[in-house]
């Protein structure tokens, strides 16, 4: 099945009605000039923010609260399907088994749905290299080269270029139904999305006037010491604390344990649990090899060193995630020195990203190949990134590839105590200003944003606007079976 044909309006871009002096000091993450040029001169921070405060007269923050489903929506069911194609026949059952476990479930695997449906609202015009999928289960854990666990964005296939209020819109209508799912009601759900924007709105006022190394240099270390960072808070400092050691305990030695087992031979393989992990034909198996051979050459030469010491001895496939269900997915199992030395590699298939019909126009290499486009917009929107980052392809499909289990840990969130929730929710709005911030303009989204209290107020609004219509997308995706 093809998508369904989009009749929708094009949205008002508010930077378009900008004086010139004042869009012309916008700035932009396009990356498809010849050279860079060291020589012109950049506009001042202040300049940019005044640009962005601008901006409110044209676009005001509470526009966003005004969403409505358009009157010539897309079937959400009919992108649903269109997303499917191409993908494993066999596995799709599974892929709506997982989407019909709740509301969140649906919107989680129903990304293109929503950019649909973001797709005519108005906006600021400001672009920045946008995760594209920023839910509240897209946040969390994972180590460092040098072992410490770091909070940040964790999922990147539907990065691309292209405006930053979808990525806010989607974690705030991600806390509104995931928080109605764990019991909150309509007070407790806005008090929870305004945390989330002030977070944002916050981060980014702190970052607009920093330098830009600064801003690319900033992290969020986690440990068992002390309260860290954006997540000072006693009542979090708990429920941080143990997130912390289940991803200390997450490791390849731990992932072997569970997930291999001995040949006859006394070699290693990985052990078999359809429908998640199921083993694949060895031409398939020599093919996921010879990928990686080549994915090394997408590494830094150093990191390159580093693969070489390792042998590749089993490979199967493995289902991930919710809307990634029926995309190939392999796990690779190699060893170095010895048994010891286990490293867990998975080989991932990008699929286009799933806003790409309402998407400005993309970077040459991102179009060229999907796994490629995955890695770099990881690379530019994670603080601290896993050092096994690269891409290739396999049978022809573009693929990335990441370490699998390398300190990684999700954060339970704990919708039951508002004090600690609203510091989580406040550090994930944080954790995207920042993301932002290393590709976009900072102060002049800063100078939109304000102090964030008007736009929490109007972004509570659009989230709760939105639950409703996922609720009732998620009743018919149930009752179409």
């Amino acid at each position: 099945m093809s998508p369904p044909d989009t009749l929708l309006p094009p949205p008002e871009i508010a930077a378009d009605r900008l004086p010139p002096e004042a869009a012309s000091a916008l700035l932009t993450p396009e990356e498809e000039r010849p050279r860079i040029n060291l020589r012109a001169q950049g506009e001042p921070w202040t300049r940019r923010r005044e640009a962005g405060l601008a901006l409110r007269a044209i676009l005001p923050r509470e526009a966003l609260a005004e969403w409505s489903p358009p009157a010539a929506r897309p079937d959400p069911l009919a992108l649903v399907a269109a997303a499917e194609q191409g993908r494993q026949e066999e596995l799709l059952p599974l892929r709506r088994e997982r989407m019909a476990q709740g509301p969140f479930a649906f919107l989680r695997g129903s990304a293109g749905v929503m950019a649909m449906d973001l797709a005519s609202l108005p906006r600021t015009g400001i672009e920045v290299v946008a995760n594209g999928d920023a839910h509240i289960s897209n946040f969390g854990l994972f180590g460092t080269p040098t072992g410490e666990v770091v909070l940040d964005l964790n999922d990147f296939d539907e990065v691309a270029v292209g405006p930053w209020e979808p990525d806010l819109l989607r974690l705030v209508a991600s806390v509104a139904v995931a928080g109605g799912e764990a019991g909150l009601d309509a007070a407790a759900r806005a008090s929870a999305v305004e945390e989330a924007v002030g977070g944002y709105a916050r981060t980014m006022r702190r970052l607009a006037p920093l330098g830009a190394a600064e801003v690319w240099a900033e992290a969020t270390p986690l440990d068992l010491r002390g309260a860290p960072g954006l997540l000072a808070h006693g009542a979090a400092h708990a429920v941080l604390r143990e997130a912390v050691a289940r991803a200390r305990r997450r490791t390849s030695r731990r992932l072997l344990r569970q997930s291999g087992e001995r040949r006859v031979d006394g070699g290693w393989r990985i052990r078999q649990a359809p429908p998640v992990t199921t083993a694949i034909a060895e031409a398939r198996r020599e093919a996921v090899i010879s990928a990686l051979e080549r994915y090394a050459e997408t590494l830094p030469r150093e990191r390159r060193y580093l693969l070489q010491r390792y042998r590749a001895v089993d490979v199967a496939h493995r289902v991930v995630g919710v809307g990634s269900v029926g995309l190939r997915a392999f796990l690779a199992l190699l060893f170095g020195n010895s048994d010891d030395d286990a490293l867990f590699l998975q080989v991932k298939e990008a699929a286009p990203p799933a806003a790409l019909p309402v998407l400005p126009r993309q970077p040459h290499d991102w179009r060229r190949h999907e796994g490629e486009r995955v890695v770099h917009g990881q690379r530019l929107l994670q603080a601290v990134g896993d050092p096994f980052l690269g891409w290739t392809q396999v049978e022809g499909r573009p693929c990335y590839v990441r370490q699998m289990r390398n300190l990684k840990g999700d954060i339970a969130l704990p919708w039951e105590r508002p004090a600690a929730l609203h510091a989580f929710l406040s550090a994930y709005g944080a954790l995207l200003a920042r993301a932002h911030a290393r590709t976009g303009d900072a102060a002049a989204i800063s100078g939109w944003c304000g102090g964030g209290h008007a736009l929490g107020r109007a972004l509570a609004a659009f989230a709760e606007r939105y639950r409703t219509q996922v609720m009732a997308d998620h009743a018919a995706f149930l009752e179409a079976g």
